[in-house]
């Protein structure tokens, strides 16, 4: 096991303003990424076990360390919201204040039905 697999950061790195279909695609790099290094490092305990040699230490630093920077960053990419996430949520609080203001509460129900159906691919 001389070489150890890992993810490129610049390619899996969390991008601020990345659309949803990017931070999907970097945490699915990620999630590979995770898996095959686990997968190096079982293979190598089930190949120490079965030849009763030892596991290089080096290359088991240098997975173990692998391994903990890659959950790190997608932990990162979990933890962060877009900023534009974050403005279109505001944006869609505040039109629905505005459209609010000019119904009662009979109108309003029925607006929500037909967003809701909108939502859902009914239709009209």
């Amino acid at each position: 096991m001389d070489t150890l697999h890992t993810a490129d950061s610049a390619a899996a790195g969390a991008l601020p303003e990345a659309a949803p279909d990017a931070r999907r695609l970097q945490l699915a790099v990620l999630d590979d990424s995770i898996a095959r290094v686990r997968t190096q490092i079982a293979a190598a305990d089930l190949e120490r076990q079965a030849r009763g040699k030892k596991i290089d230490p080096d290359w088991f630093h240098r997975a173990k360390t692998a391994l903990r920077h890659l959950q790190r960053e997608r932990a990162e990419l979990l933890a962060t919201t877009p900023a534009g996430a974050v403005r279109k949520t505001a944006l869609k609080d505040a039109i629905i204040a505005v459209a609010r203001r000019g119904h009662d509460e009979a109108s309003w129900a029925a607006v929500l039905d037909e967003a809701r159906r909108l939502a859902t691919g009914e239709e009209l």
